[in-house]
């Protein structure tokens, strides 16, 4: 084997070493507790034959129960893989923040965690029986369109063999389930209960009182000693939680509008530029944080700017939780600012009025302009445009100014110029026409060829499930030479309405066209493939060389 050979296999063995390298990670289920309650640690990795991690480690500030570990198998890339979950259930020895220390795993360490533990809480009014059920809300008197946490709790304290939870949406109001059920244990009275806890999105509509129908389980335990005796070790489990009922405010009059009651609303800017250029995009990023809302009763981040400066903005990121009790959400927006010009920029941030549901008064959360200086762009294209009280040019002398060009060029020589353009294109369409006159009439609609398939395949994955860039990306894949950019591809297609679902598309990603619009002319106008313009062959110039030409 040659040294280069040698090489190239050493490369690949490397390369191939990085992509299985192992990963191991842990969490926890919830990140604030009672005390008495649990919170389920849980550690996963993909090292072969790795065994269950020391939690020696953890007895200093934790009970250790409910021991548990799964496998699960999958093939990426051709390779089988192995996932381990080892998880154990963590019961807090004292208040305040505690800390989950690093574990080892196989070779590599995770990551400490952190666990928020609150003083015990007290009993349910319900608590003794084998099973109750205990339902809980963030705010007894809500304004109208305020979201409002709903808390279901399950508890039981004998092995559950099959069960049934439910709650009904009262009248007058909308619900949603928000994420999946918790479950964790919590000691009551000496005694030990297993919890499911249900966690609702309720959001009245109309003022008045609200009633909450009562939670109902039904369901199926193990029976005790007489049940295993003389029946089939199973005993009926049936509990009914507490009706709640809510007293509903209406909007106060004078309120800002869009109505947005919240507990709290801030914002604050995550990047600025450090520099900026003329013609040349800079990144803003805000981040708004709301506590009792969700990312669609949130209006719309918007940054604006003066002085001809463009914004572009991404779609927005949302980040949605349910902590305390009542959702949470942290939006973030990218915006990408074009300067049109140098000297001094101001952007403007959003100001977002809401409601203070604890204070009952109105408030605004803002943020401080945003000034920058803005330098002169590659070329000098954006030199400072002349101010309009200059006393005028005479009219003998007629200039045009060129982006690039030093001085002005006189009119007569920019019509000249033209004369000159125009011919040229006349002379390359009679050019076109004959050359088109002699191929084939079905090759302006024949799709690029694909040796593999694998462009045709790609672009038939992203229009079903893919997004937007991944649209656009997979389009310009299937040109043949690939498409370095959309605008580059809209040269390429023949089908006008291809080249307009291209220009929806274009919108679309920059924030000033409707997505879905867009991917449904997408689909519509490429479901058979794409149409690309005839390739000009090269045929020799009937006009000599205006430079010479090396042999």
């Amino acid at each position: 084997m040659s040294p280069i050979a040698r090489i190239v296999a050493l490369l690949s063995l490397l390369s191939a070493a990085f992509a299985a390298q192992a990963q191991t990670r842990a969490w926890l289920d919830r990140s604030r507790v009672a005390l008495g309650e649990t919170a389920t640690l849980n550690v996963e990795t993909d090292q072969a034959g790795a065994d269950a991690p020391d939690y020696s480690a953890l007895m200093k500030d934790f009970d250790l129960s409910g021991n548990t570990s799964s496998r699960q198998f999958e093939i990426a890339n051709g390779q089988t893989r192995t996932r381990v979950l080892f998880a154990v259930a963590l019961q807090p020895k004292r208040e305040g923040l505690l800390t989950v220390p690093a574990l080892t795993v196989g070779t590599q360490r995770t990551q400490p965690l952190t666990l928020s533990v609150t003083a015990a809480a007290a009993a349910p009014a319900r608590a003794g029986g084998a099973v109750f059920i205990e339902t809980e809300v963030d705010d007894e008197e809500p304004y109208v369109q305020q979201a409002v946490g709903l808390v279901v709790r399950l508890y039981y304290a004998v092995p559950l063999l099959s069960g049934q939870l439910e709650l009904d949406t009262p009248e007058g109001a909308s619900m949603q389930r928000i994420g999946e059920d918790l479950q964790y244990a919590r000691e009551i009275a000496g005694r030990r209960y297993n919890v499911v806890e249900r966690r609702m999105l309720l959001i009245p509509e109309r003022s008045g009182t609200l009633a909450i129908p009562s939670a109902r389980f039904n369901g199926r335990g193990a029976g005790g000693f007489f049940d295993e005796v003389f029946g089939d070790g199973q005993r009926e489990l049936r509990a009914n939680g507490p009706p709640r009922l809510l007293k509903v405010q209406a909007t106060p009059a004078g309120a800002p509008q869009p109505w947005l009651p919240l507990r709290d609303l801030s914002l604050r800017y995550v990047a600025t530029p450090q520099q900026a250029r003329a013609g040349e995009a800079a990144t803003v990023v805000i981040e708004a944080t709301a506590d009792g809302a969700t990312a669609t009763q949130m209006p719309e981040l918007l940054l604006t700017a003066g002085d001809g400066a463009q914004v572009f903005a991404e779609p927005a990121q949302n980040d949605e939780s349910f902590a305390n009790g009542r959702p949470q959400v942290k939006i973030t927006r990218r915006f990408s600012v074009v300067p049109g010009r140098a000297g001094r920029l101001t952007l403007d941030a959003p100001r977002l009025a809401w409601w203070d549901v604890r204070s009952d008064s109105a408030r605004t959360a803002s943020l401080p302009p945003l000034a920058m200086s803005v330098a002169p762009g590659s070329g000098g294209a954006n030199a400072p445009v002349a101010s309009s009280t200059a006393a005028p040019e005479p009219a003998a002398q007629r200039w045009v100014r060129i982006p690039g060009v030093q001085g002005g060029v006189g009119v007569w020589a920019v019509t000249t110029v033209a004369f000159a353009l125009l011919w040229l294109l006349t002379l390359a369409w009679a050019l076109h026409r004959r050359h088109a006159g002699h191929a084939p009439a079905s090759a302006s609609s024949a799709p690029a060829p694909s040796t593999d398939g694998k462009p045709r395949a790609d672009l038939k994955h992203a229009l079903d499930a893919g997004d937007l860039d991944d649209i656009g990306d997979a389009l310009c894949a299937a040109a043949s030479p690939r498409a370095g950019d959309l605008e580059a591809l809209l040269r390429r297609l023949d089908d006008p309405a291809q080249r307009d679902a291209i220009e929806q598309l274009r919108r679309a990603r920059w924030g000033g066209g409707d997505p879905a619009q867009a991917r449904a002319a997408l689909r519509e106008a490429f479901r058979r493939g794409p149409v690309w313009r005839n390739a000009a062959t090269e045929s020799a110039s009937p006009l000599p060389p205006l430079y010479p030409q090396s042999r």
